[in-house]
């Protein structure tokens, strides 16, 4: 079963009530020792460490996510590498761990300089696309989560 296959056979009904039911109860995989999950409704983005043959939450982080006329992608991925930063000549970014294309967990927006933040937003969907969090939290993705972390956005 693909990807794409896997995300639309599971059982969504405990998604946005309670996430590490959600994971364990659906028995996802990950070719890595972690997991990573993004609620789009709720606006959170959740780590999960595998202990065992369960999952266990690591950090649940509020985020921002894609606005309507720039959503974010919905389905099942694998982290597929990582840029210190990006950005043009309006902001840029730090900590950007590549979801699938162009669509990344990194910061909240700063000028292009790296210095000033911009836009610190978050909670919200107002982003291109990618998935906004904390600084902090944003290069602990990029520092401790491998490729071929499997990653569900919904």
């Amino acid at each position: 079963m693909n990807l794409t296959q896997q995300f639309r056979s599971l059982n969504y009904k405990n998604f946005n009530i309670n996430m590490t039911e959600f994971v364990n109860e659906n028995k996802l995989n990950s070719q890595t020792n972690y997991l990573i999950v993004t609620s789009l409704q709720n606006k959170y983005t959740y780590i999960f460490q595998r202990k065992g043959d369960s999952w266990i939450q690591l950090y649940k982080w509020i985020c921002t996510v894609g606005k309507q006329l720039t959503p974010t992608v919905k389905g099942m991925f694998k982290i597929t590498g990582r840029k210190i930063g990006f950005g043009t000549e309006l902001y840029s970014v730090k900590y950007a761990t590549r979801i699938i294309g162009r669509y990344y967990y990194h910061s909240i927006l700063y000028d292009k300089t790296g210095k000033y933040i911009i836009d610190g937003r978050l909670g919200m969907a107002l982003s291109h696309g990618c998935i906004r969090l904390k600084v902090n939290n944003a290069k602990w993705i990029y520092e401790n989560i491998p490729d071929g972390t499997t990653v569900i956005i919904a």
